[in-house]
């Protein structure tokens, strides 16, 4: 099972650094390729995804390890085609991150999803239309300004859209569990934000009465209708958080000793009511038999019943610390007129911890939530007296805590306080230090040291729940600063490139390691932090994202030769599986979608260079930004002098609310400088001197013309910037732009 788990994982991580990799390349806009030749590199990375998913399922040897492998190629492909979508809006700079991108980008997954009913396309497709919408109705590349009436259309929209989604999967028609879940969620999250009276000060009242009865009925259906304590026990967390939202609501207007009594009453009821509804969740579905036949009920997914509720057990209880904490630390800082209020907080920490320390044999949930509570105020007084001995007695009164606890969520965030206490004394202590520089960095450094010699430590351990549980705060604490160091500064010459050379090889030995002791706690948290990594060191400015392409490239094809050689000579790579890829039993209809995706991407090439070859040349005002795409790279936001319309043209447009479409005369000054002349009116002739360009508002008073990204090589926008004066922008016949060169005169 090792070897069948760890080639798997082998090829699927080094997939994925091939991905990366083409990513990385593209986003570095290497100036060594030109417009057209870039076209045709991305077009064949992702011709080779397809084709190489289409051979794999030709071979007869090792049929479900092929299987396996050209799904992956071909999920690599899909997300390559995206990457060429986006790589196309870079050379013609087109709006960054825009819309369109992830619009296009989810249309071929919808379709793929259809034909080959695989949960990846599934999720992906629902990821991707939702943030196209979302990207619509709020661009990333400007600011737009919607009235009441249009947010309370875009939540209702998105709320309509998961419970129709919802519905299908319920009904079986969409057979995904991971979207009946999420559709679920985002369902309750849509009409939870709605009920925002602060945003939504004329609905945001009658949306509380859609909300409360949008879970009364999910109630009724999931326990009298269809059970299913899985989807129950989500609603009963929609129920939480929207009582949770309303008393922040309410503690924004009301902020008094007396309201932050009463939020510890709430914190009471909250508990109490957790409490009651896992009892009763646990008495569902068990009627005798006689019951049973009076009362038939469908039942649908409550194999997962108690992992959800675990989950939304513990975030009911941290929803319950966090109000806990604040009311406890509000009635301390409103009530008390003494001198030293860090010290009541103290007290008032001692007198939580303390008897629920000795009082085992209180319910749990109340227990530990009280306790936590505690520690938190407690956490906060220490700090703030900021005295070595105190900050010591609270760490032996958490290991008393910690020790006393039975259950692990319990014991791992006990865990997590310890090492927020470990940190103050080392502040404490490293202060003496004067000379020390970067404090912080080597704080970082000790505590990820200090976590892995105490996971070293736990194999000397007898075997008891207390070694389970030091084994997993031990990991994932010396991960998590093992990770944190690799975005900090230099404490000794090169330490930055040692921590990050360390965290990767380290993280994707323990990958390996738990595999083969086939431990899958341990693992899934692992490839976490291994994602992570691999994610956040795009961003990651001290190392080109060229020189990044290239080592990712090389780690992806080592990783899945060595999987794939490794699966040759045994046979263990057989064990279950599909023994036909996807590509293999539906390819007329796949073969069809790809060839739609490379049909866009020619029409979409040879489109933007007609535009850029006949369009009408036009020179602009500009004054640049400079941030960085996630897909795309580097590039310069511009803002132009034809962007903000001076008097009276401001005042034409006071009416229009959000993303208005208009068209604008401009013309030619002195300078040979285009500036806004006037709003187009359908029919008027233009003058030879004139050209229409076609723009959508923010509703702020502002236009935006399709032309306000620029992408650049990579560590080059700030140069640009300072240089760059004047665009030129080709126009065609029906208003559509696309940026040609900036210039500096």
């Amino acid at each position: 099972m090792f070897r069948l788990n760890g080639v798997r994982t082998g090829l699927t991580l080094g997939v994925s650094l091939v991905l990366a990799a083409i990513i990385y390349f593209f986003a570095a806009n290497w100036g060594g390729l030109d417009r057209i030749e870039k076209v045709f590199v991305s077009a064949g990375l992702v011709l080779m995804f397809y084709v190489v998913s289409y051979a794999l399922t030709r071979f007869k040897a090792l049929p479900a390890l092929h299987a396996f492998l050209s799904n992956v190629f071909l999920l690599g492909g899909y997300i390559s085609f995206g990457t060429a979508v986006a790589l196309l809006h870079q050379i013609y700079n087109s709006h960054a991150d825009s819309y369109t991108i992830f619009m296009i980008w989810a249309v071929p997954a919808i379709l793929f999803a259809w034909i080959t009913r695989y949960n990846p396309f599934y999720v992906l497709s629902y990821a991707l239309v939702h943030l196209s919408l979302w990207l619509y109705f709020f661009p990333s590349s400007m600011f737009v300004v919607h009235s009441e009436e249009t947010l309370m259309f875009i939540g209702i929209l998105f709320a309509v859209i998961n419970l129709i989604l919802f519905a299908l999967t319920e009904m079986n028609r969409l057979k995904s569990a991971p979207l009946r879940v999420i559709s679920f969620i985002i369902f309750h999250v849509s009409l939870l934000v709605l009920t925002n009276s602060w945003e939504f000060e004329t609905y945001g009242g009658w949306m509380n009465i859609a909300c409360v009865a949008a879970i009364g009925m999910g109630f009724y259906y999931f326990i009298h209708i269809r059970l299913n304590k899985s989807i129950l026990t989500l609603n009963a967390l929609a129920a939480s958080a929207f009582a949770v939202f309303k008393f922040i609501e309410l503690a924004t207007r009301h902020a008094s000793i007396a309201f932050f009594f009463f939020g510890l009453v709430f914190v009471a009821l909250l508990l109490t009511c957790n409490v009651w509804f896992f009892r009763t969740l646990n008495k569902l579905g068990n009627q005798s038999p006689e019951d049973a036949e009076e009362t038939p009920r469908k039942k649908s997914g409550d194999h997962n019943h108690v992992l959800v509720g675990r989950v939304v057990s513990v975030i009911v209880t941290i929803v319950g610390v966090f109000i806990g904490s604040v009311s406890l630390i509000g009635i301390v800082l409103v009530a008390s007129d003494l001198n030293y209020p860090e010290y009541s907080l103290l007290a008032l920490a001692l007198l939580f911890i303390i008897p629920m320390i000795l009082l085992p044999r209180l319910n749990p949930v109340v227990r530990y939530t009280v306790l936590t509570i505690g520690y938190i105020t407690g956490m906060i007084s220490i700090v703030w007296i900021d005295k070595l001995g105190l900050s010591v007695f609270f760490i032996v009164l958490s290991i008393a805590g910690w020790i006393r606890l039975k259950g692990s969520k319990q014991r791992f965030f006990i865990y997590g306080l310890l090492n927020v206490n470990v940190a103050v004394i080392l502040f404490e202590l490293l202060e003496a230090f004067e000379t020390l520089s970067n404090e912080f960095t080597w704080v970082i450094l000790l505590l990820s040291l200090l976590n892995a010699v105490l996971y070293a430590l736990h194999f000397t351990f007898p075997e008891s729940p207390l070694r389970q549980h030091v084994r997993t705060g031990a990991l994932f604490f010396s991960l998590l600063f093992l990770f944190w160091l690799t975005f900090l500064g230099d404490i000794f010459p090169y330490s930055y490139e040692v921590f990050n050379i360390l965290n990767f090889t380290v993280v994707t030995l323990l990958v390996f390691g738990f595999l083969r002791r086939e431990q899958s706690l341990e693992t899934g948290l692992s490839l976490i932090f291994w994602f992570a990594f691999l994610v956040y060191k795009y961003y990651d400015l001290f190392w080109s994202l060229l020189h990044k392409s290239i080592t990712l490239a090389l780690l992806g094809v080592i990783a899945i030769t060595v999987s794939y050689i490794i699966a040759r000579r045994t046979d263990v790579a057989e064990i279950g599986g599909m023994q036909n890829g996807l590509l293999r039993r539906n390819v007329v209809l796949i073969a069809i979608v790809i060839l739609v995706q490379f049909g866009f991407l020619g029409v979409q090439a040879v489109r933007s260079e007609v535009l850029l070859t006949t369009g009408t040349t036009v020179k602009l005002e500009i004054t640049p930004l400079d941030p960085r795409s996630l897909l795309q790279g580097d590039y310069i936001v511009l803002n132009y002098s034809i962007s903000n319309p001076p008097e009276p043209f401001a005042t034409e447009l006071e009416d229009y609310r959000g993303q208005h479409k208009v068209k604008v005369v401009l013309s030619r000054d002195d300078r040979g400088v285009y500036v806004l002349n006037r709003f187009y009116k359908s029919g008027e002739a233009l003058s030879d001197a004139e050209v229409v360009i076609n723009g959508k508002l923010n509703g702020w008073g502002s236009i935006r013309y399709g032309i306000e990204t620029f992408f650049v090589p990579e560590g080059t926008g700030l140069d640009v910037q300072s240089k760059a004066k004047f665009a030129t922008i080709r126009v065609n016949a029906q208003g559509d732009a696309l940026i040609e060169a900036l210039t500096e005169q």
